[in-house]
This record gives C-alpha cells, sequence and structure tokens, in this order.
C-alpha cells in the first residue's frame, strides 16, 4: 500500500524542547496516505514498547480536537506509526500534536509534542471543514457530555432571566405559551441528552451487545495479552498472546530468544491449534493438542525464502588454510542443511579447526574430500559446536597433496 510517510525520531528524556516544529507537510487530497512514523529510543537505544498502548492527540487549526490509538509496529525497537483519518486530514492548517504512552502498571508519559502542516489541495478550495471532537475512549465522550451538561446549564440560566423581563413586559397568554415552551425545551435537552448515561448507545444495540460473545481474545485495546515468563503455552486459553519464546515451557525453538506471537483456538472437544510467529526473524511454526491431550509436536512452516539460498564464502581460522581463487570453498543454508562447495589449498595439520559454522549439527558429521595432486581423500569433521576440522590425508602420496576439494550436504537437525 502506497504512503506518504512523515518520520519523527523521538529521544525519551527532560532535556528536549517541550515542542518541536517539523518540515512535514501533507495534503487535504492525502486519504488514507498521510503517515507519521514514530521511532523511540532512550539514552541511546531502541525504547521497548512492551506492555503498552500510545495515544496521539491532534488539534487542529480550526479547533477540532482528535485522541487516537497509534499502532505499535515493532515493541522491541521501538517502532510506531499513525495513517491520518478521512476526518482528520480534511482540517488544513498547522496541526498540534502530542504522542503518549500508557503502561498496564498505570505508569504513563509524553514522549513528545510536535507541530506538522496540512496543506489545503486545489480540489478542495472551496471546502470548509466543521469542527470535530473523536476520541478513542469512553471516559474522554463522558467528560465531553459532561462539558455540554454544563453548557446548557448556563443555558437555562440565561433563559429563565429572559423570562422574567418578559414577564414584567408582556402577560399575554401567548407569551407566557412560548416562554413556557421553550424552558420545556432546554430541560428535554438537558434531561434526556446531557445527563443521560447511555447516550453513546441506543438501547438496541446495548441488548446486541449484552448477547454477544462475552469471552475476551485480546486486552481492552485491541492488542495481544503477554504471557509471564514460565508459562506454559500447551495450557493457554483461545486467544491471541505475546512473549519471549525461550522464557515459555514448550516453544517451538528453545535457542531463539526473541519475540514471539501465538494464536491460540480450541475446539469444544479439548482440540487445540497453536500457531507461533517469531517477530523479528519473520518464520511460523504450528502446533496440534488431540482431544486426549496429546502434543503433536511443532512443525515449521516453510516458505519460498527456505527453498532459495544464496552461496556466501567459507571465513577460514587464520593461518590455518587459504581458498584455492579459482574455486574458493563456500557454503549456503537450505532447508535446515548446510551444503559445501569448492576447494582450500595449503594442508594444515592434523586436527586443525580451519573455520566455524553459526549452524550446527545435533550431532558430530564426517565426511571426506577430494585430494589433488596425489589420488585420495581427505577426512574433515562438521562439530557439534560449528566447528570444521580438518582430521588428516589418505592419499597415494600425502606428500604430494596440493589442495582438498569437498562437494557435500550436512543435515543440522
Amino acid at each position: 500500500m502506497i504512503r506518504k510517510n512523515g518520520p519523527l525520531d523521538f529521544d525519551v528524556n527532560a532535556y528536549t524542547s517541550s515542542s518541536i516544529s517539523t518540515s512535514i507537510n501533507f495534503w487535504t487530497q492525502d486519504r488514507q496516505t498521510a503517515r507519521l512514523i514514530f521511532k523511540l529510543t532512550k539514552d541511546g537505544v531502541p525504547l521497548p514498547l512492551a506492555a503498552v498502548t500510545g495515544k496521539l492527540v491532534l488539534v487542529m487549526d480550526d479547533g477540532s480536537r482528535f485522541i487516537r490509538d497509534v499502532t505499535i509496529v515493532d515493541r522491541v525497537n521501538g517502532h510506531a506509526e499513525y495513517v491520518l483519518s478521512d476526518q482528520e486530514i480534511k482540517h488544513y492548517g498547522i496541526v498540534q500534536a502530542e504522542l503518549n504512552l500508557y503502561y498496564t502498571n498505570d505508569q504513563s508519559m509524553s514522549v513528545h509534542q510536535f507541530s506538522f502542516n496540512i496543506s489545503k489541495s486545489l480540489i478542495d478550495q472551496d471546502i470548509v471543514p466543521i469542527t470535530e471532537y473523536y476520541v478513542d475512549e469512553f471516559e474522554a465522550l463522558r467528560e465531553k457530555i459532561n462539558e455540554l451538561y454544563e453548557e446548557t446549564i448556563q443555558t437555562i440560566d440565561e433563559l429563565r432571566s429572559k423570562f422574567e423581563d418578559l414577564e414584567k413586559i408582556e402577560t399575554k397568554e401567548g407569551a407566557q405559551s412560548k416562554a413556557d415552551t421553550a424552558l420545556a425545551a432546554a430541560k428535554k435537552y438537558s434531561d434526556v441528552y446531557a445527563k443521560n448515561s447511555e447516550i453513546h448507545v441506543t438501547e438496541a444495540e446495548k441488548n446486541k451487545w449484552n448477547n454477544g460473545q462475552l469471552y475476551k481474545m485480546t486486552q481492552d485495546s485491541g492488542t495481544r495479552k503477554l504471557i509471564p515468563d514460565g508459562s506454559d503455552l500447551l495450557t493457554l486459553p483461545p486467544g491471541f498472546y505475546f512473549g519471549i519464546n525461550n522464557r515459555l515451557l514448550n516453544n517451538p525453538d528453545p535457542s531463539d530468544t526473541g519475540w514471539f506471537n501465538y494464536d491460540v483456538s480450541e475446539s469444544g472437544s479439548g482440540r487445540k491449534m497453536i500457531l507461533a510467529t517469531a517477530s523479528y526473524k519473520n518464520t511460523m511454526w504450528y502446533g496440534t493438542v488431540h482431544t486426549n491431550g496429546d502434543f503433536k509436536g511443532w512443525k515449521r512452516v516453510v516458505t519460498d525464502a527456505d527453498l532459495t539460498s544464496s552461496w556466501n564464502q567459507v571465513t577460514f581460522v587464520t593461518g590455518t588454510t587459504k581458498h584455492f581463487a579459482s574455486n574458493p570453498l563456500q557454503f549456503s543454508i537450505r532447508l535446515n542443511s548446510l551444503h559445501l562447495r569448492g576447494s582450500f589449498e595449503g594442508i594444515p595439520a592434523n586436527d586443525t579447526v580451519i573455520a566455524r559454522f553459526a549452524q550446527k549439527p545435533s550431532g558430530e558429521t564426517a565426511f571426506l574430500g577430494a585430494t589433488v595432486g596425489s589420488y585420495g581423500s581427505a577426512r574433515l569433521t562438521l562439530e557439534k559446536d560449528g566447528s570444521l576440522k580438518f582430521n588428516g590425508l589418505n592419499a597415494n602420496d600425502n606428500s604430494k597433496v596440493s589442495r582438498v576439494e569437498i562437494n557435500e550436504s550436512i543435515p543440522l537437525w
């Protein structure tokens, strides 16, 4: 989807100015494309946004006011964004804005105040927007209703004062009737609209909601629920969750210490399906629990990226050997296997570690390479810690061996 981005880098501290004026400029025709991108840091490192809700306050040039939820894009690296709505983008002029963070432990923080501009597009020259107020929370709506109520009471007092003057000047029955009608209308507005605690919904809507599904799949804000460390993924009730993978029991990849999202669904007979997605690595697993509580294990979802890979040159341990220039030793990772091809020259001493790989097999793996210079083979071993070890030669004349050719695929599972 095409966006017109306005990037904002904020460092959270108590020393920056109270408000900054940015050069960001949108147009009233930027509908669904005007996006503010926030990158938050604290003390020079990304500010984590776990268990937090972001609120963006927008005060338009015409007095309109909006309070909106921002979208948390990356909770680990402190990235958030907000796309201006069709209602907001039409309020041209200077926009005063503030980004606030609200944590689940009742802490809150003002990140920064800033301003940007919305210019009027030529096609919108004859359009005058109406002052609007919109908030994403009911408590803010309640405050607005109370404010309207106070204004109404003041209007009623003014009307009563005017009615007293009318009684002194005009005593005809028609004038009294008009005064009584106006007072009744004012009271109806106050009693029915300003004091009605159910003004935000109709009775029919309330009954519909009360008869709807009451089980909460997310937090009240619609965001995922944080899983406490040590929780068992297989015992989670239906819902949408997130947590640090290796701190949870029965996780899909114990070596992954990053943040994961977990989607849990369950049938009436006890069958479960769990989807686990690594946020940073963008990989996915699924697992099922059968009716007898039997967990069927985790299965990783294979994508097109797993089926294609690039070749990279092996980095040798300094002083052990070197690449054969016309056919250097290279490696590639595909479908959980380490592939080696190419050759090295300069025969090292026996049992020398010549390279180290981040990819590690579950067990020690020995394989052979062909010798060049004298017919025979070289024995190599990929250790469980990822070390590639040269074990020795077995050729017709070991002294004439100039290099070793390798073409091998080693499973990592």
